[in-house]
């Protein structure tokens, strides 16, 4: 790791855009939970199984643990992705790949970002309404969503490392 060479990362226009996309879906995710809270009741569904059906319920102010774990993931995620010479890559990093390789891995990490605050945001409309409704379910397809959300993109960055070693 100490002999790769130094990232001299290219900023592209879609970059900027997913990046911006990300910070966009944050603060929407802050402005969703603050607004949502005032008219939820005090106690709401907290926890739900495989299928989306509610099977805990809990204070309404746990709501707000999904912003904060957002905010704490995105702002993580950030500061690592200014070092990808130091992230584990699936092929070996050279003097001719490297660039090539940190720029697809810089890109995985803004969309997985974007991902998460996308999944974040949804969880708590999701949760608002069921909430509000009494139904107490995310629904179906919640999971099977933020699964693919999270592991296309890495899927697809993975093989694009593989396919540009």
């Amino acid at each position: 790791m100490s002999s790769r060479p130094a990232p001299e990362i290219q900023t592209s226009g879609f970059d900027k855009m997913i990046e911006l996309a990300g910070w966009g879906c944050l603060i929407l995710l802050w402005i969703i939970t603050i607004f949502s809270y005032a008219r939820l009741p005090e106690i709401i569904p907290t926890h739900f199984d495989a299928s989306g059906q509610a099977d805990d319920e809990g204070s309404k102010m746990v709501l707000f643990f999904l912003p904060v774990i957002g905010t704490l993931l995105f702002v993580v995620l950030t500061i690592l992705n200014r070092y990808p010479h130091i992230f584990n890559y699936p092929v070996a990093i050279t003097a001719d790949n490297a660039q090539k390789q940190y720029s697809n891995a810089v890109r995985m990490i803004k969309i997985l970002k974007l991902s998460i605050v996308v999944t974040f945001t949804i969880l708590v409309l999701l949760i608002s309404g069921a909430a509000s409704s009494g139904d107490g379910s995310l629904g179906i397809w919640f999971l099977p969503v933020v699964l693919a959300l999270v592991f296309v993109p890495i899927a697809f960055f993975l093989y694009k490392a593989y396919k540009e070693k």
